[in-house]
């Protein structure tokens, strides 16, 4: 029976082969260290043993199933350790000499973002990054240039409460030992021979000056993939409205590029009859557009999703040449292969699961059946093909948001709920509207008459951003959810697979484990206290289901990150302070809430001034949790959960839910290299701390 099925479905296996590597990455990311990185392996080699004397398709999928999860696991720990570079142990003050490796212009913050390489000082990190603000950077500042700075630098921040993005692993594979920002302007001691800016950054900076704010911003975007000019504002509508794609250089601007660039050499090939008549000219424009899609995706900095559209761009463009069908899981298959050999840790971050995500649904849609019954193009009225083609768009929206939604839960625990409708409008409006304006005031700049193109490039990205606020700020427009566990996660991925994978009756079984993740991931409740690992922040669920903040004044990054793990909007936090079920002073607050059948009295500090000792005592014997950032006294001793300082130095930031007594910790006991790393630290030296 199994045989029937697998040679039923023969056409569909070349497909888990990226699934099963990135299964093997995967558990290595979700295992505690070393023995059970071995064991894992080991078991996978064990499965691989088996399907070798196993006969059939049965043992043939069973051998290389087993042997690409051990490879997988395998080629992720091989990557984790070559990534590896020191760490700065603990802030530090210090004034040094630096090679710049790489300038990130922020123009919508105000300040340029430096990689750096110390020069000759093995007390620091061999790779750091500083943010400077934008008036304290010289002129002249490329890389290859040497400069001297003065700045405060930290390790690289773990997430500040459970589930929160995690910069130490990031930082770990991109080999950033320490963060930080300068103190003083920028000085430049040395610029390399024939100093200009790279490409990217001067083509970034010519369009953000044609066209301000925002919307230089997206156009800088869509070309380099420079997202530095937008602002915050604009940025999140994109993001609530679903419409962030548009933002990553991804397969849309790789496939508009190159279908541009395939188009114009042709037609211009073509005016030759010569030409003509003698050389294969398809073939000609499929080489200029894969030269386009490989000059393009070097200009916008080569990020997963763009690496991922140009292997998929020349594996379309070589299927042509073959006279293959193009569009193919099978395409979608060998991208995300290529990208998780050369970058495994990738399968963690979710640039790499929504792109592939988005991209593999789209695709399996289209392969239907169904689907290319339904809108297949025939001989009928225009006015029923443009409502074929609206539908066919706007049903596969609705499918993309539904296959992405709990990616964007997981990662960023929010997901836009109109972004199908959204799309409707905002991808042609960028395709065939946005992006070819652009290329010709870009091209129209070079004989100086860009200027009209650029005026109506600004109009079409007013509108896109029009779009964008109107869907953003519609009311339901996002939902938000507390912090999902990850087997619900892995549950609801491994039926999204199950289902777009397979095409036999045998796919509607991954209804089964996708139904279950969802329903594990709703049925999760919201933490109903989230501690900031410096114990300075804490946010507490009311009896109502809103969150309170401690500090009146907690500044925007904080809000957005206890806001978005404890399941409600960031302008939703109210004050502790202003509650009626709270009583607060200005170094310290009481608050009582009805949570589990129970009610609960949490004390915490919010000041840094000390509270009296017979106060402090007090409080904490009448309370059954309290926090602090400072030590508390050994004589403070509250019912149940005491989280000073010196607790939150060993656990990190903590999540309580009161239902269960549950408390979820940033620190664990495994042991992947970032969580235990090799630092290195400057001497402490003169009363600033700084030494040249």
């Amino acid at each position: 029976m199994v045989e029937r099925w697998l040679e039923a479905e023969r056409g569909q296996l070349p497909l888990w082969l990226p699934v099963a590597f990135g299964a093997g990455i995967s558990g290595w990311f979700l295992l505690a260290g070393p023995r059970q990185w071995i064991g894992f392996v080991l078991t996978a080699l064990g499965v691989a043993a088996l399907g070798a004397v196993l006969p059939g398709r049965s043992g043939r999928a069973l051998l290389v199933g087993g042997l690409l999860v051990a490879a997988g696991c395998g080629a992720i720990w091989w990557r984790a350790e070559h990534c590896a570079a020191p760490v700065l142990a603990r802030p530090q003050v210090a004034r040094f000499d630096a090679a710049v490796l790489r300038v990130e212009s922020r123009p919508a913050r105000g300040l340029v973002r430096l990689v750096l390489a110390p020069v000759r000082r093995a007390d620091l990190p061999p790779r750091l990054r500083v943010n400077v603000d934008a008036a304290a950077v010289p002129p002249g500042l490329v890389p290859g240039a040497l400069v001297a700075l003065r700045a405060r630098l930290v390790p690289p921040p773990g997430p500040s409460v459970p589930g929160a993005y995690d910069f130490r692993r990031v930082a770990w594979f991109d080999g950033i030992g320490a963060t930080g920002k300068t103190l003083d302007p920028v000085t430049l001691l040395h610029a390399p021979p024939r100093a200009g800016r790279d490409l990217r950054a001067a083509l970034s900076a010519h369009i953000e000056s044609r066209l301000p704010g925002s919307a230089g911003g997206i156009a800088s975007a869509l070309a380099t993939g420079d997202e530095g000019a937008i602002s915050d504002d604009d940025s999140e509508a994109m993001r609530r409205a679903g419409l962030a794609h548009l933002l990553s250089v991804s397969g849309l601007h790789v496939t508009a590029v190159t279908g541009a660039a395939m188009l114009v050499v042709l037609r211009l090939l073509a005016l030759s009859p010569w030409l003509a008549l003698r050389v294969r000219l398809p073939l000609v424009a499929a080489g200029a557009g894969a030269l386009a899609a490989i000059g393009y995706t070097w200009l916008t900095g080569g990020q997963v999703p763009t690496i991922r559209s140009c292997v998929a761009a020349l594996l379309v463009l070589v299927a042509l040449r073959l006279g293959r069908e193009a569009l193919t899981l099978r395409l979608v298959a060998a991208g995300a292969m290529v990208v998780l050999l050369l970058w495994p840790e990738s399968v963690a971050g979710p640039s790499f699961q929504l792109s592939f995500t988005a991209v593999a649904a789209i695709v399996a849609l289209h392969e239907s059946p169904h689907m290319r019954r339904w809108f297949e193009a025939r001989e009928e009225g225009l006015a029923r093909r443009i409502a074929r083609g609206a539908g066919s768009l706007l049903l596969t929206g609705i499918l993309v948001e539904l296959a992405l939604m709990p990616i964007g839960l997981f990662h960023f625990h929010k997901g836009g709920i109109y972004g199908a409708v959204a799309n409707i409008a905002a991808i042609p409006l960028t395709t065939f509207v946005v992006m070819p304006l652009e290329a010709l005031a870009l091209l129209g700049d070079l004989i100086g008459v860009g200027a009209p193109f650029w005026w109506l490039t600004g109009q079409a990205m007013a509108l896109l951003l029009w779009i964008a606020h109107s869907v953003a700020s519609a009311p339901g427009s996002v939902a938000v959810l507390p912090v999902m566990p990850a087997g619900a996660f892995a549950y609801m991925v491994l039926g999204g697979l199950w289902l777009g994978l397979w095409r036999t009756r045998v796919r509607i079984a991954g209804l089964v484990p996708l139904l279950v993740g969802a329903l594990w991931a709703l049925a999760t409740p919201g933490p109903d206290l989230l501690v900031t690992g410096d114990g300075r922040h804490v946010a507490l669920r009311m009896a109502d289901g809103s969150l309170a903040l401690l500090r009146d004044r907690a500044g925007d990054f904080t809000r957005q990150v206890l806001g978005e793990n404890g399941g409600v909007e960031a302008d939703a936090l109210a004050a502790l302070a202003e509650r009626p079920d709270a009583r607060c002073s200005r170094d310290l607050c009481v608050a009582e809430v009805a949570q589990g059948g129970r009610r609960w009295r949490v004390a915490a500090t919010r000041s840094v001034y000390p509270v009296a000792w017979r106060e402090l005592v007090a409080v904490c014997a009448s309370s059954d949790i309290v926090v602090s950032e400072r030590r508390l006294p050994r004589a403070c001793h509250p019912r149940w959960l005491r989280l000073d300082r010196q607790a939150l130095d060993s656990t990190g930031g903590v999540a309580v839910t009161f239902a269960g007594g549950t408390v979820r910790t940033v620190a664990t006991t495994a042991r992947q290299p970032w969580l235990d790393p090799p630092t290195v630290q400057p001497p402490f030296s003169g009363a600033k701390g700084d030494r040249r």
